[in-house]
């Protein structure tokens, strides 16, 4: 049975990282993700946008997928239904990121065992706002 990990552990996660990539991030105002990835830039973490159909959000440059993304990420933050989540870790796999964190009502089964091995916490159906709120 997957468990999130420790506080502890998300408290040091949190803390030492500077970018995320949001993977789903909206560039319109009212979607959650947009909110959330303003939330997290405005806490100082640099946010890449990573979305097909935008050329940009919150200032910066949009990326079609992970592997577009030339500079370190941090963390992965996903905000795509459950149904692509194996496909999006499957991806993620080999991205060097300390984390793929998926947003809260997000979760598949599958995801632990795809980035067994890659380096990766794995967090899933937790808010990232919320969890930085309560940790920091």
């Amino acid at each position: 049975m997957f468990e999130n990990p420790s506080q502890e552990v998300l408290r040091t996660l949190l803390k030492e990282s500077k970018t995320i990539a949001v993977v789903g991030l909206s560039n319109k105002a009212y979607r959650t993700s947009y909110q959330i990835s303003e939330a997290m830039k405005q806490a100082g973490y640099k946010i890449i946008p990573v979305n097909p159909e935008i050329k940009e959000s919150l200032g910066e440059k949009a990326y079609a997928s992970l592997h577009e993304i030339e500079e370190p990420i941090d963390i992965i933050n996903v905000f795509r239904r459950s149904t692509f989540l194996p496909e999006l870790a499957k991806e993620a796999k080999d991205i060097k990121a300390k984390a793929f964190w998926t947003q809260q009502g997000v979760y598949h089964n599958d995801v632990p065992a795809i980035l067994e091995g890659s380096g990766k916490e794995v967090i899933m159906n937790n808010c990232i706002k919320v969890t930085h709120a309560l940790l920091k």
